[in-house]
């Protein structure tokens, strides 16, 4: 039998972090950010312009289910083994978060004019995006899912674009407020393990913000508290009051690994949502808990035009600055431009482990309302 050498890309730089201890690193401030060359950028866009030929869509059945031995095979191979070992990094110098700077080339004459919102947008403008980002959650590997919580579903990729009928909300869809850090589907026991953010449009210059559990090193006495199942989670803005309102299950901030946990979060929901009615014991830990983490929160990255937030959805939540829809600030005034626009897909490293929540002809669907409870198989037709 032959074997293969594999690589081992180059450590991260931590000149200038300090160490806290004899051979012991500080905990990770900031994801790490990978430069991706010309060379890798025209080898993915070829890559999906085959997989377009050969499936014709993403979503297409025959394409997910090779999707591990597509991304195997024709992602670059720096790329693929560095998807390949964040799957299942989880120690304590993991942040939970990488940077695609520069992973795609985005054709905005293509593209056209940023739709009003999500409902309006034409998904045939999308296919070769949709065909690049299951490629990298085929890498973790990972499969793409759909929730119906989300959209109704909505396919397993979603444009992601300021609605000016939703500027003030806690939503993918405001702007003029900021949105606070989250992990994605809180409110769900069988929420996405990971997700990605591909930039089309980033105009208005919005940074985004991550905050990772690992950034305060190993659990210390106050986040102890958070292993408690005493916390609520309402639905999120998404939702109206009252399809949000009155579920009183209770679970855990964080879980799993006492000493490097996951964590299960969502500032807007928890903390500033009234209708979340959490007992004083709880609230008192959330607030201690979000005194110490807003400290930690990362927001010096600007995304451009073809770049790809890849997220560990145990580990770090995402949020983002507030903005001005569809300005650009140009030596302080304000320019009029192309509305950002942005795509999420999400994905579970296990159909097994999600089967009792998902619908029962399609594996990939998964119908958990709110904490263990389902939408009636009904809600579909």
């Amino acid at each position: 039998m032959e074997i293969i050498a594999i690589p081992t890309p180059a450590p991260p730089d931590l000149s200038g972090q300090g160490i806290t201890g004899p051979g012991v690193l500080p905990p990770p401030m900031s994801p790490v950010i990978i430069e991706v060359s010309q060379k890798e950028r025209t080898a993915i866009s070829s890559v999906a312009n085959m997989l377009i030929k050969a499936f014709g869509h993403y979503e297409n059945p025959d394409y997910i289910s090779s999707l591990h031995l597509n991304a195997f095979q024709l992602l670059p191979e720096r790329i693929a083994i560095i998807l390949s070992r964040f799957g299942t990094d989880f120690s304590g110098s993991q942040y939970g978060a990488l940077v695609f700077r520069g992973l795609t080339d985005v054709d905005h004459d293509a593209l056209g004019p940023t739709p009003p919102s999500w409902k309006e947008t034409d998904y045939s403008r999308l296919i070769k995006y949709g065909f690049i980002c299951s490629l990298l959650h085929g890498g973790i590997p990972s499969k793409p899912v759909q929730y119906y919580a989300q959209r109704k579903g909505g396919g397993l990729l979603h444009a992601v674009i300021p609605d000016e009928k939703m500027n003030f909300t806690q939503t993918g869809s405001g702007s003029r407020t900021d949105l606070f850090v989250h992990t994605e589907d809180a409110f769900l026991f069988n929420q996405a393990d990971f997700l990605s953010f591909l930039f089309l449009r980033n105009e208005e210059q919005v940074p985004s913000t991550l905050y990772s559990i690992r950034s305060h090193g190993d659990t210390n006495e106050m986040m102890a508290e958070l292993f408690s199942p005493i916390y609520k989670c309402p639905k999120d803005a998404n939702y109206t009051s009252e399809e949000n309102a009155g579920d009183e299950v209770t679970t855990s901030i964080l879980y799993g690994n006492r000493k490097r946990p996951f964590i299960r979060f969502d500032a807007a929901e928890q903390i500033y949502n009234e209708k979340a009615n959490q007992t004083p014991e709880a609230m008192n830990n959330l607030i201690r808990f979000w005194e110490d983490a807003r400290q930690l929160i990362y927001n010096d990255f600007i995304p451009d035009s073809g770049d790809l937030i890849f997220v560990n959805n145990h580990l770090c939540a995402h949020g983002r600055n507030s903005f001005i829809a569809g300005y650009r600030n140009e030596n302080g005034q304000l320019v009029k431009c192309e509305r950002r626009l942005m795509l999420r897909m999400m994905s579970k490293t296990s159909l097994i482990n999600i089967s009792p929540v998902t619908h029962t002809d399609d594996p990939y669907f998964i119908m958990e309302e709110h904490y263990g409870k389902l939408f009636p198989n009904e809600s579909l037709k």
